[in-house]
């Protein structure tokens, strides 16, 4: 068997996982590779550095069975770039704070691992959005599992994006931006501009205004089979445009649309978590001060 490892936070707090993770998976005689991320920064946090290989992206000729996320949700999003188009299923283990892909706790790291090379799992298959466009940006990760976003620049007043669904024009969002949401990331930013939360295997996107200036314009979910589109104006002829935690800066001429891409992310979960434990759990549902 041969797992990757993938992380971007090793402080003293972190250290322990990090190495209990790499202890178990050796005494197991599981193969290790490592993110050059995690190589480097294994490095500077550890005195003994890793003998592993060291991979850029996952690809069929690594021949990995499994990734292992080794962070917060930010570093699972940051798995799922490199995973990619492979599919390899990935093991989300929370060393971070909240924890809402990256479910698998500290206390239950040897549990969990133990699962994982007994194949004792399921894989929770997420919908992925993808970006067309005509300009050379984000280079191979043109998708996200959270979301994509257009947003004014810092500095620049409020900007209008006129919209389309599958060619029909929808709306022309007078705000600081438009979210366009998977179910997965529904959760995310989405729910901090007041968009819904939807389940996971939904089949829908989430039209999210940011800032609209207009308050009767509220979110709109539609289906993950749909092509959306864009036109972008502004004082400013510059934009951002961003796919989870990657951002690009863009001009009002370039082409923009998504749709549901052709792969997707393989979560690994166990039985003794599911998706509402973990809503109620992150969002304090049921959590009321006067008991």
């Amino acid at each position: 068997m041969k797992i990757a490892l993938h992380g971007n936070v090793f402080n003293e707090e972190v250290k322990p996982y990090i190495q209990e993770v790499i202890d178990f998976l050796q005494k197991q005689n599981i193969e290790i590779v490592i993110s050059i991320k995690f190589s480097d920064k294994y490095n500077e946090a550890f005195s003994q550095p890793l003998n592993f290989e060291v991979y850029r992206r996952i690809t069929p000729a690594l021949k990995v069975d499994y990734v292992i996320s080794l962070g917060g949700d930010g570093t699972l999003l940051e798995t799922v770039s490199l995973v990619g188009k492979a599919e390899t299923p990935i093991l989300g283990i929370n060393t971070g704070r909240l924890g809402f892909l990256a479910t698998t706790p500290r206390d239950l790291i040897g549990q969990s691992l133990k699962d994982l090379i007994d194949r004792n799992f399921k894989l929770d298959c997420r919908t992925l959005i993808k970006l067309e466009t005509d300009a050379d940006i984000f280079k191979q990760t043109r998708f996200a599992l959270n979301e994509f976003a257009i947003l004014k620049t810092d500095s620049s007043s409020m900007i209008t994006v006129h919209t389309y669904v599958d060619g029909e024009y929808l709306n022309s969002y007078w705000a600081d931006g438009l979210i366009v949401s998977t179910p997965t990331g529904s959760t995310g930013y989405s729910l901090s501009c007041g968009g819904p939360i939807v389940l996971p295997h939904s089949n829908n996107f989430v039209l999210t205004p940011v800032s609209a200036h207009n308050l009767n314009v509220r979110p709109l979910i539609v289906s993950d089979q749909s092509e959306i589109s864009f036109k972008i104006e502004g004082r400013s002829n510059k934009f951002l445009i961003s796919l989870d935690s990657k951002s690009e800066s863009v001009d009002s001429e370039v082409k923009l649309s998504v749709r549901k891409e052709d792969f997707q992310a393989k979560l690994i979960t166990f039985n003794h978590l599911n998706y509402f434990d973990t809503l109620r759990q992150k969002l304090n549902w049921g959590l009321d001060l006067r008991n």
